[in-house]
């Protein structure tokens, strides 16, 4: 399986969109400081993600949701999981 992730910044409520075919591992990853995007905003809270069969569909979906009309529609459908 490939996933979609999106990653919340307990320190400053940022939101990052993440892909992985480990998510538990790549998670982990990002609370252990290991990716250096995403290193001065830990912890990291997984707040949603979507799994694909195919690698084309799960890279495609990231790149949708990176782009700001789509980060803006992902953060109304889980406002409550951003407060």
């Amino acid at each position: 399986m490939f996933y979609v992730y999106v990653l919340l910044s307990t320190v400053n409520r940022d939101v990052y969109v993440g892909f992985s075919t480990d998510l538990r591992v790549r998670f982990s990853e990002h609370n252990a400081g290991k990716v250096k995007s995403t290193k001065g905003y830990r912890p990291w809270k997984l707040i949603y993600y979507e799994a694909y069969a195919s690698r084309q569909d799960a890279t495609r979906r990231e790149k949708q949701l990176k782009m700001h009309k789509a980060k803006l529609d992902l953060k109304q459908q889980v406002r409550y999981s951003l407060e």
